[in-house]
């Protein structure tokens, strides 16, 4: 998916950027970059891929040589960015967390209106981040250009844009993805994570709502479009992508995951011998799980987080199932003769919970119960890059309700059938998906319980890929 950091400061900010984008390292893999701004330089800006080495290792020279007041960086789990982009607004730089599906029709229109070129990447596409800047440059003004390209966008968008006057935030026009601001004496900072900055001395200043643009400066964060009422923020963000430390809209990662935890442990009636997260993310949720049951908490798998410290993966399947069971390593002492209970994030494919189970029964586990912490995946999402499916069959759920009705075109009012808890086509396509990945039972999360686990009103929150409403 991805993640940014930026920094204005009164003194030079390229510590902080730098250990401010490092902190974002667990939502990309693909690639990472910074770009400064000093008066006497200009911008000064570097791209590395971190699909071998992490963002640390790879930017070690350019900490030591960049300086500026200003600076922008991100972890990019896509496209190559922050680009550096000369136009009439003059010369800025702009990196984007973003997912845009009416990309061909964008750019026709811009064609249209007399745009000569994009740039295209390996494999054809074009790089999100310069499309963005193509819309914003469509506009007069800088400002007008920024909601110009929220609105314009089918999907999702938030964006850092730096220039000489100070640093621009652009939340996402939904708030489907954050954006807070930190601030400390001589400086302010905007990060999409806002553990990323308290260690480097930031305190909690705001956070933007859905829509808002604010720019910053060393000595303010002024705010120039005002945050629009309706908020439709990921809940993946806290079953999944977040980081246990981050917090969004107020509401702790891993305060959550506990809460979704208990939750699941009081709809239960398995009598398993301890409960054990997938790491990372399951962790939390079987601890939660654990300290509502009663049930021991365990751990008999453990992440070499030594050269596997990230937790998102290659882009190529083959390579993210083989990766998945790598980096996992069991503790065979805590695994045979048990009865296990096991809460992942959640299945997509099933094809790595399918092996981590059979790994398991091999080491001698008399019984595997599998608990996802989310309900199941009916559709892709379309607002982030969650996954890089190109069929909604890759999901193992549609899958199994391709099966069950004979066909693939299931019409949505089937779909809301597989989707209710408490139907009888919930229940039977969460059977065949047991028997399938061999567990000894399969119980989802339910939405409701998965949501007021957030704690905020439902109707801020996107549940897209559990129901299909927006």
């Amino acid at each position: 998916m991805g993640g940014f950091f930026g920094v204005a400061s009164k003194d030079d900010c390229v510590f902080d950027l730098f250990f401010g984008v490092d902190y974002h390292s667990h939502l990309g893999t693909r690639r990472g970059g910074m770009c400064v701004y000093s008066k006497e330089k200009g911008f000064n800006r570097a791209i590395h891929s971190i699909e071998n080495s992490p963002f640390r290792t790879k930017f070690d020279k350019e900490v030591q040589q960049m300086h500026g007041s200003f600076g922008i960086g991100c972890i990019s789990d896509f496209e190559p960015q922050p680009l550096l982009v000369r136009s009439h607004h003059g010369t800025y730089t702009l990196t984007t967390v973003s997912k845009i599906n009416n990309t061909e029709e964008l750019v026709d229109e811009i064609f249209k209106n007399g745009h000569s070129h994009f740039l295209e990447m390996s494999g054809g596409d074009i790089n999100a981040t310069e499309l963005v800047a193509t819309l914003i440059n469509e506009k007069e003004n800088l400002i007008e250009g920024i909601k110009y390209a929220l609105e314009a966008i089918d999907g999702s968008l938030s964006l850092l844009l730096m220039n000489d006057k100070g640093i621009y935030c652009a939340r996402d026009r939904y708030g489907r993805t954050p954006i807070v601001i930190g601030q400390k004496e001589g400086a302010f900072c905007a990060s999409f994570e806002n553990f990323a900055y308290k260690n480097l001395g930031y305190h909690d200043y705001k956070e933007l709502g859905p829509g808002e643009i604010t720019v910053i400066t060393p000595d303010k964060c002024q705010t120039l479009v005002n945050p629009g009422k309706e908020m439709k923020i990921c809940t993946f963000l806290w079953i999944y992508y977040g980081y246990p430390s981050s917090s969004y809209e107020g509401i702790s990662v891993e305060r959550m995951r506990y809460i979704c935890g208990e939750k699941m442990a009081k709809r239960d009636n398995v009598k398993p011998d301890v409960v054990a997260g997938v790491p990372d993310s399951g962790l939390a949720h079987a601890i939660g799980y654990a300290n509502e049951s009663g049930v021991p908490f365990s751990r008999p798998f453990i992440k070499y987080t030594p050269t596997w410290p990230r937790s998102f993966m290659p882009t190529m399947q083959s390579q993210r199932n083989l990766i998945a069971k790598m980096k996992l390593l069991a503790v065979e002492d805590l695994i045979r003769d048990k009865k296990l209970l096991l809460i992942d994030d959640s299945i997509v494919r099933g094809t790595q919970l399918r092996e981590t189970t059979e790994f398991l029964y091999d080491c001698g586990a008399k019984e595997v119960h599998i608990r996802p912490a989310c309900p199941p995946l009916l559709y892709g999402c379309k607002y982030l890059n969650f996954s890089r499916s190109s069929s909604e069959m890759d999901l193992i759920t549609r899958r199994v309700i391709a099966r069950l009705e004979g066909t693939e075109n299931v019409s949505q009012e089937v779909l809301d059938e597989y989707a209710d808890p408490d139907s009888e086509k919930y229940a039977v396509m969460v059977e065949e998906i047991r028997k399938e990945l061999n567990f000894t039972s399969l119980a989802f999360n339910r939405l409701d319980d998965m949501l007021d686990a957030v704690g905020i009103d439902h109707c801020k929150l996107c549940t897209y890929c559990w129901n299909g409403k927006e």
